[in-house]
């Protein structure tokens, strides 16, 4: 199934000769897209300098929105090893999936009340993706930690003999304790130099005790010898070990270690477990809030851009086209060539009827003043905004 595209697009009614969500359906094309009602509820106006700083601050704040439902949306897939069919069940908001949330959407004015000042709301909705971005960010970097540590303890278990613990494997009467004058030292060599570790080891260093070598275990590519020699010289006998690629292991003999170990890695494996269930369900929880509040910044979008656009008194259409990537630039060609004209000298006709911009200067213009440029800085005669979820 291709993935989904969205469009908001609003249209004075004086434009319309029909019912506009007919007539938009009609110019749009069964096959290139669905057009659906979009309510946008009446604000308070203001002046026009707040309009246009209200257009500039939503316009950051819908960068905002974007990145912190990508964010979640990654943050999805890390933890569900990139099942997108298991990520798509998590992405519900206000009880409904995605698409038909947007698809049915409706004004949240019990949270954000219609009757506030625009820059009231515009605060409240930047408030809200904070919170919900840091309380996200703040649970999954916890996860990720865990998950860090777990794989730590993992690796104690299952990795080679340079990574793994040696708890279970050294039997502490192969290893001289308690001694004043000499230790012993565990070195990993690997396999294929196993014959040139024996023959050279005695000489690596002074004080070395002769034939102490002992092969304590060995795995698909390396061996673990224990050596025991005389403490003033031991720094320079690890040193040389290191110089031939041979790795010393640090490890002191503790009563019930093993079983300590063991215990460790209960617990970290079952904080993992509820850590993640956690993770889950605010990443489920972070993803409905963010495209809830993206949701709510494109209709004030929509709304402030109108007011700029078509001015008063405020008699305009708002729909959601629901198309594809594919389909979006029909849709985009059906609507400029179909409403082209409300740019006044911004676009022209030439010989053939096709849509040319007379006015090079006016993208910058209306881009300065808050109105929206598609894509490519890409001047529209209309409002238009498209976007798509991750």
């Amino acid at each position: 199934m291709a993935p989904a595209q969205y469009i908001l697009v609003s249209l004075p009614l004086r434009v319309f000769d029909d019912d506009p969500l007919k007539s938009l359906a009609a110019t749009v094309g069964r096959d290139n897209g669905e057009v659906l009602p979009y309510p946008v509820p009446s604000f308070k106006i203001g002046t026009l300098d707040a309009l246009v700083q209200h257009a500039d601050d939503l316009a950051k704040l819908n960068s905002a929105c974007e990145a912190a439902v990508a964010k979640v949306a990654d943050s999805l897939r890390g933890i569900l090893d990139g099942d997108e069919d298991l990520v798509a069940q998590q992405k519900i908001v206000n009880d409904k999936p995605t698409d038909q949330y947007l698809r049915s959407f409706q004004w949240n004015k019990l949270r954000y009340r219609a009757d506030r000042p625009l820059v009231e709301l515009i605060e409240n909705l930047q408030n809200d993706l904070q919170n919900s971005d840091n309380d996200v960010k703040a649970k999954f970097n916890q996860y990720n930690t865990v998950k860090t540590n777990l794989a730590a303890l993992e690796r104690k278990q299952t990795g080679n003999l340079v990574t793994k613990s040696l708890t279970p494997i050294v039997d502490p009467k192969l290893l001289v304790q308690d001694s004043e004058y000499m230790e012993t030292h565990l070195i990993v060599v690997p396999t294929n130099a196993r014959k040139d570790f024996i023959r050279s080891y005695e000489t690596l260093a002074p004080m070395v005790v002769p034939r102490s070598s002992i092969q304590v275990a060995q795995d698909d590519e390396f061996t673990l010898f224990a050596v025991t020699t005389f403490k003033k010289t031991s720094a320079e006998f690890l040193q040389k070990c290191r110089e031939h690629k041979w790795t010393p292991r640090q490890y002191k003999y503790m009563e019930g270690g093993k079983e300590e170990e063991q215990r460790e890695l209960q617990r970290v494996e079952k904080e993992a477990r509820k850590v993640r269930a956690e993770a889950l369900l605010l990443g489920r929880t972070g993803w409905g809030e963010s495209v809830m509040i993206w949701a709510h910044v494109m209709t004030l979008r929509v709304f402030v851009e109108t007011v700029l656009r078509y001015g008063l008194p405020l008699e305009f259409a708002s729909t959601l086209i629901r198309t594809t990537p594919k389909q979006a630039k029909k849709v985009k060609t059906a609507l400029d060539s179909a409403y082209s004209y409300l740019g006044g000298n911004a676009f022209g006709r030439d010989k053939h009827g096709r849509v040319t911009k007379d006015d090079a200067s006016l993208t910058s213009e209306m881009a300065a003043a808050g109105l929206s440029v598609g894509e490519g800085n890409e001047y529209t005669a209309y409002v238009y905004y498209e976007f798509e979820l991750p």
